[in-house]
């Protein structure tokens, strides 16, 4: 490696829809890719769905490569071809850094990338994929899988504190082997967004004066939405011009529509739907308190996305929401599936604006600089320099493997000159 010629690193998700992991891979190449000492590649799978997709972005402003057969299905002969793929991408690619996303992206590319050669792995860790929502038998299957993957993972980057405890916990590696980088985001898409919420309230026939508890999740089990519905006839009952604002689309829409329903209250909600992202600070500057009932996630990029507009939040007790939600502060935590914890945490902030705005200037300052992509591609790249300082030697000897002089050259090079083919590798990185 010569002095001016960058580390190459591969990212490999399974999938570019608009989602937090998706997002925050993708302002992870950006940013990277813009530094001097990286040359970066995306390459993802394909998953075509109703929340829409980053593909056009992502092949305006990086070196994408889709593979469509690393899908976030199993399906043994796609994983397998896509597997392969990815191994005689890694090796002819001789990269230095291969960073993996997401569960199966994490587990085929790791694979891949150990017999390619590859010398530092790195895996992200959104959320975790074993958790007590699901069957004993899968969990522990998944346990198991994340467990073999870890000899061949040099670094793991959460991004929560709480994943990184929980996966050390669950005996998935050493605690000297994560570390938190919070998930990115165009932070001033929401702290400088000129949204009239007016326009929005109208939009959707809610009236100027109603107050407003929003959330922003697809309409999906384990977002939480049946948790919220049980407080809502309590909230309703002390507010009873109080809208319920859900942003989002999926399978529960019916479900909930009759629940509203049946417990008289379906007018006090309004079912948005699917709405492109970059409304997202639009639909947030129309609420007064923002709602995040999930029952589990890493960390929950609409919570930092809501303070950075200004608006208290009020979360379960899960993950890493405790990390940007402060009692007290920028909002309440509440145990997941009390319902009336929910119902009085957000009474306590519609009854009072002042309250309101003061936790929603304390969420701002929480959340800037701490989630902006900026942030965040800069702590990724710490992370590769402590890296590449600690396994200097492995960098030397894949080096000395890709510039491998011909057959009997070495014999009519002198020691030091054999050296110089790695020298400007530790000027330039060390």
């Amino acid at each position: 490696m010569t002095n001016n010629e960058p580390l190459r690193v591969l990212h490999i998700i399974t999938r570019l829809i608009v989602g937090g992991a998706q997002e925050n891979t993708l302002l992870s190449v950006e940013g990277l890719d813009k530094l001097s000492e990286y040359e970066v590649t995306l390459v993802t799978g394909v998953d075509n769905g109703p929340e829409g997709d980053l593909l056009e972005r992502a092949r305006r402003t990086t070196r994408l490569i889709v593979m469509p057969e690393l899908g976030r299905s199993i399906s043994p002969f796609a994983d397998l071809k896509a597997f392969w793929k990815l191994y005689r991408l890694i090796r002819n690619g001789r990269y230095h850094i291969v960073h993996t996303h997401s569960s199966k992206a994490g587990v085929l590319g790791r694979i891949a990338a150990k017999l390619a050669g590859t010398p530092i792995i790195v895996h992200t860790l959104h959320s975790l994929v074993f958790h007590e929502y699901q069957p004993w038998v899968v969990n522990r299957l998944w346990r198991a899988v994340k467990k073999f993957c870890a000899p061949m993972t040099a670094h793991f980057i959460s991004v929560s504190e709480i994943i990184s405890q929980k996966a050390i916990a669950a005996g998935i590696d050493r605690s000297e082997k994560f570390t938190t980088v919070y998930s990115g985001m165009e932070l001033d898409w929401f702290l400088k967004a000129e949204a009239d919420p007016i326009a929005v309230r109208r939009e959707f026939g809610i009236a100027d004066e109603a107050l407003v508890v929003g959330k922003i999740a697809r309409l999906f089990s384990l977002k939480g939405h049946d948790q919220l519905m049980d407080a809502a006839p309590a909230i309703v009952k002390r507010h009873p011009d109080v809208r319920f604002f859900l942003v989002g689309d999926g399978v529960l829409y019916e479900h909930l529509r009759k629940r509203a329903l049946d417990a008289g209250i379906l007018e006090n909600f309004v079912f948005a739907g699917l709405i492109p992202r970059e409304r997202i600070p639009e639909m947030l500057s129309a609420m007064d308190v923002l709602v995040h009932t999930s029952l589990r996630e890493g960390l929950a990029r609409v919570l930092p996305q809501a303070l950075a507009m200004g608006k208290p939040c009020v979360s379960f007790d899960i993950d890493g929401a405790p990390e940007v939600v402060i009692p007290d502060e920028t909002g309440y935590l509440v145990r997941p599936g009390d319902s009336e914890g929910l119902a009085n945490a957000v009474s306590l902030l519609l009854d009072d604006p002042e309250l309101r705005i003061r936790m929603g200037e304390a969420g701002k300052r929480k959340v800037d600089p701490a989630f902006r992509a900026e942030t965040m591609v800069n702590e990724i790249s710490n992370v590769y320099k402590k890296l590449v300082k600690k396994h200097f030697l492995r960098l030397e000897r894949f080096e000395k493997r890709r510039r491998k002089p011909p057959a009997g050259a070495e014999a009519f090079m002198t020691e030091p000159q054999a050296g110089q083919l790695d020298s400007g590798f530790e000027r330039k990185y060390l």
